[in-house]
């Protein structure tokens, strides 16, 4: 397909002429390597063009969707700008999610097409049973497709070389993220969103570096914002190389291994990433010295940590702030004007207008707390057929609303000091409570239940549940308490229906790993308002006492 002969302005729509433009300047330079496969930006844009063409061979067209169920590797990279390319709008799945949440996301999209692994296979075959959708299957294994004549091999998807137009405000990237209700949204990123958040880094970056020196290692998740468009996105288009490893198989000793061997300049992680590498034997005995920009989000990352890491490294660990809504980072520590300051975010993208507001949607003066409300060209166009979750998401002046609580001082620095939502970070990871209270509360044996973030040091915080079980809600027990920390018997001996083991065992069949609660205490009942809703401070309270 020839690229559109439009006017100027359209021309400027597809975000992926960005890697057009540095494929042409950067052509011989390595663009990704995985476990030693290399492969340089030309041979990707060829890769990447060619995939598009295969999209449209294959029946997509321009606004079609398609899921990326996979992990970490290079055809993930590929078959993202290939959709971009071919105006076919990406939705990243998560690789641990199971049939459930794989299904939700395949009706809510209607996707035509769903690029996986042979690991992943069967929990798409449930996902298509379940939702009765019949979308086209592509896996990145010629033996497994032999094996599978319903599938086809990824890499036989190729056709013409393609890079269709598309304007600034088409959905781009779908990408699914839990609000305060437990159902995932999708949020629409267009364009222009992907595009203002790429062009910053061009004008950006002040680490003294070329082009083609810049090596990125993508070990988070690509179907994370982060790993996608800060570690992968955002090296890749200004000429540097992306070396990927899966987030699955985190190993900090490899890590550190791969930063010394490859000269690795930039490396993006959560403190659970930090506090595993300190932990290793002979961290201070590896060279890390190549690195240029460390950083790190999710969750603060404790002092004594980041005071060995920053040691050996002997560079400052950043942090920065942003949400898959805003397409990554509003605010960063990189290029703000007084310099890295520790315990903040930095200060505003330059593209970004923000301010704190009090619960009347006033500004609150320097050092006051507020609610983030953010505005700018990366602000997400709103979530996918759901006009009234995007209105509330919303002021009437078009600010969005973070829900997270903030503050900042004279020099434009920001500190995130709490969440107005229940979102638990767990590792990285963030975890939504109604989505496990939802799944637990389908469970026969439970009545009621209720699920906090208790504090945990490698993890941040880990999900707790506070089950009411059916017998007690009939008066048929004892009224004791018992807890699950990965093996206790107590709830077995005081009689109830349910034991911790048989609801964890629950929970991982039904959702991804990090989500299920690591401790389960059984209560009579749970704290109400007059309204019915949950008193969770009052849980929370009762467990910090507990701790104590």
């Amino acid at each position: 397909m020839e690229l559109a002969d439009t006017d100027p302005a359209a021309r400027e729509g597809n975000v992926a002429r960005l890697f057009e433009e540095t494929a042409a300047h950067h052509g011989n330079a390595l663009a990704m390597e995985h476990h030693d496969e290399r492969t340089t930006h030309a041979e990707l844009r060829e890769q990447t063009a060619a995939f598009a063409g295969g999209l449209h061979d294959l029946g997509l067209e321009p606004g079609d969707r398609m899921l990326v169920f996979l992990p970490n590797c290079p055809q993930f990279l590929v078959a993202a700008l290939g959709a971009l390319r071919a105006g076919v709008v990406f939705s990243p799945v998560n690789p641990q999610y199971k049939r459930r949440e794989v299904s939700h996301q395949l009706e809510d999209t209607d996707a035509s097409l769903i690029v996986t692994h042979p690991a992943l296979r069967w929990i798409v075959d449930e996902a298509i049973e379940e939702t009765g959708n019949d979308p086209a299957v592509l896996t990145v294994s010629s033996e497994h497709v032999e094996r599978n004549s319903d599938d086809r091999a990824f890499e036989d998807v190729q056709g013409e070389p393609t890079l269709v137009e598309r304007a600034a405000d088409d959905v781009a990237l779908l990408p699914y993220t839990s609000g305060t209700t437990g159902e995932p949204k999708g949020v629409k990123l267009t364009h222009r969103n992907l595009r203002a958040q790429l062009s910053w880094i061009l004008a950006a970056p002040d680490d003294g570096l070329e082009p083609t020196e810049v090596r990125s290692l993508t070990w988070l998740p690509l179907y994370h914002i982060t790993g996608f468009t800060h570690t992968a996105l955002q090296p890749l288009v200004r000429g540097g190389g992306l070396f990927f490893r899966s987030a699955l198989e985190w190993n900090p000793e490899e890590c550190l291994a791969l930063v010394e061997r490859e000269e690795i300049t930039h490396f993006i992680g959560v403190t659970t990433m930090y506090a595993d590498m300190v932990e290793v034997d002979d961290f201070s005995e590896y060279d890390l010295s190549s690195l240029e920009m460390a950083a790190e989000g999710g969750a603060k990352l404790s002092a004594a940590v980041q005071e060995r890491f920053e040691e050996t490294a002997g560079v400052d660990i950043e942090e920065g702030y942003g949400l898959t809504e805003t397409t990554g980072a509003t605010h960063t520590q990189t290029g703000a004007t007084y310099g890295l300051r520790h315990g903040t975010v930095g200060q505003p993208l330059r593209t970004v207008d923000c301010k704190l507001v009090d619960e009347q949607g006033q500004e609150v003066l320097p050092g006051e707390e507020g609610e983030l409300l953010v505005r700018g060209p990366q602000v997400m166009a709103g979530y996918h057929g759901l006009p009234e979750a995007t209105d509330a998401a919303f002021t009437e002046h078009g600010y969005f609303r973070t829900g997270d609580i903030a503050r900042r001082d004279e020099r434009n620095y920001y500190e995130i000091v709490d969440r107005k939502k229940h979102v638990i970070v767990s590792g990285g990871y963030n975890i939504y409570p109604s989505e496990l209270e939802n799944l637990l509360l389908e469970h026969d044996a439970v009545a009621d239940a209720a699920v906090i973030g208790v504090p945990d040091e490698r993890r941040n915080e880990i999900p707790k549940a506070f089950v009411v079980p059916a017998s007690e809600a009939s008066g048929s027990s004892s009224g004791e308490r018992s807890e699950s920390d990965g093996g206790t018997e107590s709830d077995a001996e005081r009689g109830t229906d349910v034991t911790a083991e048989e609801l964890t065992e629950f929970c991982l069949e039904n959702l991804a790993e990090y989500k299920h609660p690591r401790e389960i205490t059984f209560v009579d009942d749970l704290p109400r308002t007059t309204s019915g809703k949950i008193q969770k401070y009052k849980l929370l309270d009762e467990e910090s006492e507990s701790s104590r």
